[in-house]
């Protein structure tokens, strides 16, 4: 019987302020060497949306890189609900109404991966050259489209696209879901903000990502996003798997 290959991983990632937008509330950690990659698109303007994604991408960053897979994202959970109960308490200290962050992340250990997310910042695969949304946005729109009452198109251009239903900071208790995949050699994943999926289409993210140099990749992405008058922040990273 062959044991399975052995997996390693190369990523890239980008990120652009848009066409639109003043600040870039968007944050991002590309840390291979822990396993670990996220996006965080920050919502409540007037600095405190990046002060949000900063401070989940500084938190997570410093949590220690457990060998197994299953302590690692115990270890992720338990720093997400730590920046969710002090964004809370920083709401209340600065009298704001919201402040607030989507997060999607992916943590590999050798072929296993879990993806953990609130909010509508999403995890794609390509694998034999098919693309698949892995995470679900917790979403208005993306409610109204599984109950049948609005098509994928219409939800693109609702006017209520951008109000999600899950983030960090906007109840007490943080939901989060999460999905755990086998990762195969030639596997290729895409974290982005919907910077990203609310300019480009389904297809076209497929055509970029079938090219082999992560740097390449999200370099297209985000100028796809931008060609398209990119009204928010982008960000995206690529990481490709690769047996040996």
């Amino acid at each position: 019987m062959r044991s399975a290959p052995q997996l390693s991983y190369q990523s890239a990632s980008y990120s652009h302020v848009g066409m639109v937008r003043k600040i870039n509330e968007d944050a991002w950690l590309e840390a291979p060497e822990t396993g670990l990659w996220l996006v965080a698109d920050g919502m409540g303007g007037h600095a405190a949306g990046d002060y949000v994604s900063s401070l989940i991408v500084d938190s997570l960053r410093a949590v220690p890189a457990a060998d197994s897979l299953d302590d690692y994202v115990a270890a992720l959970r338990n720093g997400l609900a730590a920046v969710n109960a002090a964004v809370r308490e920083e709401t209340a200290n600065r009298g704001v109404t919201m402040m607030g962050s989507t997060v999607v992340l992916l943590a590999v250990r050798g072929a296993r991966a879990v993806c953990l997310w609130a909010g509508d910042s999403r995890l794609y695969r390509l694998r034999d050259e098919q693309l698949e949304g892995i995470s679900r946005d917790h979403s208005y729109v993306q409610d109204l489209q599984d109950s049948g009452l609005l098509s994928e198109a219409e939800a693109r251009v609702h006017p209520r696209a951008n109000i999600v239903t899950r983030a960090i900071g906007v109840e007490a208790q943080l939901e989060l879901s999460q999905i755990d995949l086998q990762v195969q050699d030639g596997d290729t994943f895409l974290l982005c903000s919907d910077g990203l999926n609310k300019t480009a289409e389904d297809f076209e993210l497929r055509d970029v990502l079938s090219h082999s140099e992560p740097n390449d990749v999200v370099r297209s992405l985000i100028h796809l996003g931008l060609t398209r008058g990119a009204p928010d922040n982008i960000t995206a990273i690529v990481i490709k798997a690769a047996g040996h």
